[in-house]
């Protein structure tokens, strides 16, 4: 009993993962068949014999190898030898530092960099390594901690510093198929060996937590909708923890979790690794909600390798740990609310059981798991294809009963045996190579345990929250909710309005978790503070819609070339008054930090709410307007826009859709690829195994992970709330609500496009990796080389002009119905556009992404000097009463169109435009016949000029250039 307690103690574990981890070097490309010793030596032998100096146990060295070999066999696409061969021939001895090519994982395209072989040299490469990984090694005493030491060789191996650190992130894990990191293939191999060093088998776990869009939508304010995906992200943290404390970070698959901060918070703060190896981190020194703590970053579900005997266990513990963090978090809440008030932790003992009743079974927790004794082996540990156990559990789930799913595919059957070759044999496959089985058969079954769960119900008899009217709210005692609260000024919630309104408005009473997502922005600023070294200094705040819409004319006045510098008298004013500063968009404010009255004009948007607010009459009301209009020499805008984006076909990329996916002959190195061609192409059997589609192998799933990492941390941020006016709301993976001035709501909707595929090439940068990854799924973003999507991979987008005075959750509710009308009535890759006007009506527009430069430039062409706003309106007057003929519309509209135009330059600018929008408005793919035509042609050029007026035109220059597709 005690070995095996010791067996299964972590740092037994981490021991296990430290040895898979030096198992290859991350050099090994540099320096494969450069070096006399070959690749195990130098920082391998080094850094093993540093950590192990009595050397690895025989149990551990077998351990390691099953788990290489395992891992090689999940993520690399197999090929065959011709009989009588050396296991490595010739042909297949690909000289990575004389013929580098990198392949990216989800597009297929070999990218040749320069030949760095005579640049890098192979005993140089070793002592990089060595020494940085040298440098990762923590210790108690003299006494390696395995534990600390496993966890900074995953979080921090691949980041080298210097002029490698690029090239160092992307190096293949083998030179023939450089189509995986070295990096990813290390993170397998840990994972699987967990389970091999306790003597047990590994299995696939899949967890998910919700619920995911009732548990959002519930919001009556930006801050609300942050909270709740913010929340939720935090919850699937804790329920990662739980793996990733038993099994280590690299046991989960999907997401990929290196790099997300909330996991680097983690590993300083409770598993104790060198603060200093996170000083120059963001969350480590940004004082508010640019902190990217605050980034909502982690799904709801995610895949890992996990012990098949520890899943129960492992399952019950993620289902505690999150139902237990949230019913803490609410008592934290409710006990915030009692300090407000002045009331004693005493009198929280009713609220207490109604949040426990409340938040019974809160969160939903589903899971599955596969384990890999499905798989039948022979003596030698290679696959047993006669074995049923595996065919026999997917059956219920396939159509097919022989060979479902993966089983059933032309690649499989060659690998298995089933198929010949001739002149030629492949290695049998070992059990890592069915992952992609065994991962259709965990989603399928994860599938069916969401749609079979159980539902609880608890009564619910007093007065009702008043966001959900679902649950009580909560009361401090049962007298209270038997009488309705608008009648009382004595309640919870009343008092709270009446002393801290940012809590709760008047008769605003909530329930548990509508309570518990108020407060979250406060719970989490407190749990996260101490850990980042900034005290009670960092800060979250909420750009009102008011202010935004007001923020393009403030971002002109700060422009110094405009002039613009209010009255003495004004400044005077402003500093009398007792309007608050309120917050504002990072782009703006960093615009009014530089302007000498910075100080004042971001002043404006309080006082002329205050202001208005105070004015008696609605002719006095308009005053502060007109005077903010003077000082600013523009009127600002009552409308703001809302961005909803989400990327098309997840589910189908996670399973590598066959439409979606390349050949496995294009993960070979082109040198393999040629040398295969020339030995096998006229091999029946061959070809049908070169031209199967990729299965979603680990790295596939990594890849995937990563990509949406790069998007949602990085390029998102960027995008909205540096690159233009906007306040990022959440963006986690594919998804991104963000609220924009709306001069800069389509450009900005563009750019996040172009980031998502990894389309956007604008920068230089300099060395290898960085002068040939540009494009078609790499991206550069400050310096730094990042694999994005690639361009099959879209994304749909909906979108929302509404006055800032429109309430939000009908304006969330017109967001959600334009994204889905974008990804149906668009046929994804799409936008959709809704104008919600202060004076009634909707007007409604969806487009093809490719469209979206053609309404950018009408929106321009009607907003310029010298083209009339009738050009747009004169539409309305017969395209309700002409027949549909393409050449005989395209001939009104560029007529009329012209008629409107004062310059000739404007004339041949409309004659351009009316050819594209009649072309747009015809297109039989996207509209059935030529009454939706005209009707699209309609409303396509009226909210473009809705989009064209001044106070929405000048800030912005149109779509950034490279991003128009």
């Amino acid at each position: 009993m005690q070995e095996r307690s010791q067996a299964h103690s972590p740092d037994h574990i981490a021991r296990a993962r430290l040895a898979a981890r030096l198992h290859d070097p991350p050099e090994k490309a540099l320096i494969l068949m450069r070096t006399r010793e070959g690749h195990e030596a130098g920082t391998s032998r080094t850094l093993l014999s540093e950590i192990f100096p009595d050397g690895l146990t025989a149990e551990l060295s077998a351990a390691v190898t099953r788990a290489d070999h395992w891992a090689s066999a999940a993520d690399r696409a197999a090929f065959p030898n011709e009989e009588g061969e050396s296991r490595w021939p010739a042909w297949q001895q690909v000289r990575f530092s004389e013929r580098p090519v990198l392949i990216h994982p989800l597009t297929g395209v070999a990218h040749a960099l320069q030949q760095i072989g005579r640049d890098i040299d192979p005993a140089a490469a070793q002592a990089l390594a060595t020494s940085h990984l040298q440098g990762l090694v923590h210790r108690d005493g003299d006494r390696v901690d395995a534990v600390r030491t496993a966890l900074a060789f995953w979080r921090f191996g691949s980041e080298l510093p210097g002029d490698l650190a690029n090239l160092w992130g992307l190096l293949p894990a083998d030179s023939r198929v450089p189509d995986h990191t070295i990096h990813d293939h290390l993170d397998l191999t840990a994972a699987l060996v967990g389970s091999f060093a306790n003597g047990d088998t590994p299995a696939l776990l899949a967890v998910s937590i919700g619920p995911v869009q009732d548990f959002i939508a519930a919001a009556r304010s930006t801050s609300d909708l942050w909270a709740g995906s913010h929340l939720l992200s935090r919850l699937a943290w804790e329920a990662m923890r739980v793996v990733c404390e038993v099994c280590g970070p690299e046991a989960v698959i999907f997401p990929r979790l290196r790099g997300i901060p909330q996991v680097d918070l983690w590993l300083q703060q409770s598993m104790g690794l060198d603060a200093g190896l996170f000083k120059h981190r963001d969350w480590r020194t940004m004082a508010s909600d640019a902190n990217p703590l605050f980034a909502a970053a982690l799904p709801n579900r995610f895949t890992a390798i996990v012990p098949a005997h520890a899943v129960e266990d492992i399952a019950a513990r993620i289902t505690g740990a999150v139902r237990a963090f949230a019913r803490d978090r609410a008592i934290r809440a409710l006990g915030k609310l009692l300090d407000k008030i002045g009331e004693p932790a005493a009198s929280a003992e009713f609220a207490i059981t109604q949040i426990d009743r409340q938040l019974a079974g809160f969160p939903e927790v589903h899971w599955s798991a596969v384990p890999w004794s499905l798989v039948g082996v022979d003596g030698a540990g290679k696959v047993d294809a006669s074995d049923p156990r595996l065919a026999q559990a997917m059956q219920p789930f396939f159509e097919e009963l022989s060979a479902p799913g993966f089983l059933g595919q032309e690649g499989w059957k060659l690998l298995s045996g089933g198929l010949e070759i001739d002149k030629g044999r492949f290695w049998k496959p070992n059990p890592g190579s069915l992952y992609p089985a065994l991962h259709e058969l965990l989603d399928r079954g994860l599938a069916a345990v969401k749609a079979t769960r159980v539902f609880g119900s608890e009564e619910q008899t007093g007065w009702r929250c008043a966001l959900t009217g679902e649950t009580e709210w909560i009361s401090l005692s049962a007298d209270q909710l038997a009488v309705s609260y608008r009648k009382r000024t004595d309640t919870l919630w009343a008092r709270v309005a009446a002393s801290w309104p940012a809590w709760a408005r008047t008769d605003e009473h909530l329930g548990a978790l509508p309570m518990l997502k108020r407060l979250w922005p406060e719970l989490f600023i407190e749990e996260i503070a101490p850990a980042v070294g900034l005290g009670e200094d960092i800060r979250r705040y909420v750009v009102s819609t008011h202010t935004m819409a007001m923020a393009s004319a403030l971002l002109a006045a700060s422009d110094p070339a405009a002039g613009r510098r209010l009255s003495e008298s004004f400044v005077a004013e402003l500093d009398r008054s007792s309007a608050a500063r309120v917050a504002l968009p990072r782009k703006l404010s960093a615009a009014l930090h530089r302007h000498p009255q910075g100080r004042h004009l971001r002043l404006l948007p309080g006082w002329l709410e205050a202001s208005a607010e105070s004015s008696p009459d609605k002719e006095e009301s308009g005053l502060p307007q007109r005077r903010v209009a003077d000082a600013l020499g523009a009127r600002a805008d009552a409308y703001y826009g809302l961005l909803m984006l989400d990327g098309d076909q997840m589910g189908a990329w996670l399973s590598a859709d066959p439409a979606l996916t390349r050949p496995l002959s294009e993960s070979f190195h082109p040198q393999v690829k040629q040398a295969l061609e020339a030995r096998f192409g006229r091999d029946t059997a061959f070809r049908r195994y070169a031209d199967t589609r990729r299965a979603p192998n680990p790295a596939w799933h990594m890849a995937i992970s990563e990509a949406l990492n790069h998007f949602a941390l990085l390029r998102a941020p960027r995008i909205v709330e540096q690159e233009h006016l906007g306040r990022l709301i959440y963006a986690g993976g594919d998804d991104v609500l963000a609220m924009l001035a709306t001069s800069d709501l389509m450009a900005a909707a563009a750019a996040l496009r172009a980031a998502y595929s990894g389309q956007d090439s604008s920068g230089a940068g300099a060395g290898a990796a960085q002068e040939s990854l540009q494009g078609n799924g790499w991206a550069l973003h400050e310096g730094r080389v990042l694999r994005m999507m690639g361009e099959q991979a879209s994304a749909s987008c909906g979108l929302v002009v509404a006055h800032h005075q429109a309430p939000l959750g009908s304006v969330m509710r017109e967001l959600r119905a334009a994204e889905k009308r974008a990804k149906s009535e668009g046929g994804r890759d799409a936008w959709s556009l809704t104008l919600l006007k202060r004076s009634g009506g909707a007007l409604q527009v969806t487009a093809k992404w490719s469209l979206l430069p053609l309404f950018d430039e009408l929106r321009r062409f009607l907003g310029a000097g010298d083209v009339s706003r009738r050009a747009a309106y004169n539409v309305l007057d017969w395209v309700d009463d002409v027949p549909g003929d393409p050449a005989l519309i395209g001939a009104l509209l560029s007529y009329r169109m012209q008629r409107q135009s004062a310059s000739q330059a404007a004339k041949k600018q409309a004659a351009s435009l009316a050819a594209r929008l009649v072309a747009g408005a015809f297109d039989d793919s996207a509209r059935p016949d030529a009454q939706a035509g005209l009707g699209w042609l309609r409303d396509f050029m009226l909210a473009a000029e809705f989009m064209a007026r001044e106070v929405r035109h000048g800030a912005d220059a149109g779509l950034p250039v490279g991003e128009q597709r």
